[in-house]
């Protein structure tokens, strides 16, 4: 009975060692026969574009279709797909030599040519100056802005300054206002509706107005040396750069300091006998916002240069003037 079963065992041990034996033979036909595909199609794609031509001409030939055998290589019988990613170069070579060839016959007929005098004459003038040169020397004309908010007193202290010590007052608004009544000024509709507006006037139009009464009133006098009183400018930072820039750099700056409901009490006082269009409440408002937005910039643009001489003007005409005289002393000394 052992025995039998010692058989049993060995039967089947050697039934599974062949089973084992035959897959892995199978394994490696499979094997054997993938890779053998693989190197067909290798074969067969590197050679798809010679049968391609040689078939094509065969049938070039007239060979019957029938009687010979079709080599394309993929299934179906069409021809390989033509690489279309292939660029062309001649185009972007004959666009180069058209250009160049159109450049040289341009220099070459520009040398035929005779020289342009405007161009020869502009070579040879001197090339302008990078700065502008005032037109008047702070050593000949003493410039003083007199700022303040409108109604502070600047008109009133000015006169007083003209009558007692010689200065000429121009006012920035009384010039533009007789600019646009003047007939055939191309500047009036823009000036009266600035002015009207509480708005600002352009700069070039102000500057150009000071400047042209300055050189009146030294010609009139026959003289180079002159002081001049100019109330109500510069308004804005960009008119004092521009002024200092092609007029003449200023003194200092008399700022005459008052508050806005004094301001506004003024104005209206005075509406009604002056004529003016900006004094009434609407435009008195608005000048009030001009003001502290752009011009007290300016008067703290020249306090930081230690150029600003304030004066309280709530006061009276008369105790503001005498303490405008004081401190005009302290700054001119002796010979104000």
């Amino acid at each position: 009975m052992a025995s039998r079963q010692a058989f049993r065992s060995l039967a089947a041990s050697t039934t599974t060692t062949s089973s084992t034996l035959r897959a892995a033979a199978l394994s490696r036909r499979c094997a054997s026969t993938l890779q053998n595909t693989t190197r067909r199609s290798i074969t067969s794609s590197s050679s798809s574009n010679t049968q391609w031509t040689s078939s094509t001409f065969q049938q070039g030939q007239g060979r019957s279709a029938g009687s010979s055998k079709r080599s394309y290589s993929t299934p179906g019988g069409s021809p390989p797909p033509r690489d279309t990613n292939k660029i062309s170069f001649w185009p972007f070579v004959a666009l180069i030599a058209l250009t160049s060839g159109g450049y040289m016959l341009l220099v070459n007929r520009r040398k035929d040519m005779p020289p342009n005098p405007t161009s020869a004459s502009a070579a040879a003038a001197p090339a302008p100056s990078s700065t502008t040169t005032p037109a008047f020397s702070p050593a000949d004309v003493t410039v003083i802005f007199v700022l303040g908010g409108p109604g502070a007193g600047k008109g009133t202290q000015c006169a007083r300054l003209v009558r007692d010590y010689g200065f000429t007052h121009l006012s920035a608004g009384d010039l533009l206002r007789a600019e646009q009544d003047r007939p055939g000024s191309q500047y009036g509709q823009l000036i009266r509706d600035c002015i009207k507006n509480g708005a600002i006037v352009p700069m070039e139009v102000t500057v150009a107005l000071l400047e042209n009464a300055m050189r009146d009133t030294l010609a009139a006098a026959k003289t180079k040396t002159g002081r001049f009183l100019i109330d109500g400018f510069p308004r804005k930072m960009d008119q004092a750069f521009k002024f200092e820039e092609v007029v003449c750099p200023a003194k200092m700056v008399l700022f005459y300091d008052c508050p806005e409901q004094e301001m506004e009490k003024r104005l209206l006082e005075r509406g009604k006998t002056s004529g003016r269009e900006d004094d009434n409440a609407e435009s008195i408002r608005k000048r009030f916002r001009t003001f502290v937005e752009t011009s007290m910039p300016v008067v703290d643009h020249y306090e930081r240069e230690g150029k600003v001489v304030k004066v309280d003007s709530t006061p009276g005409p008369e105790k503001v003037y005498e303490e405008t005289r004081n401190q005009l002393r302290r700054v001119f000394g002796d010979k104000f």
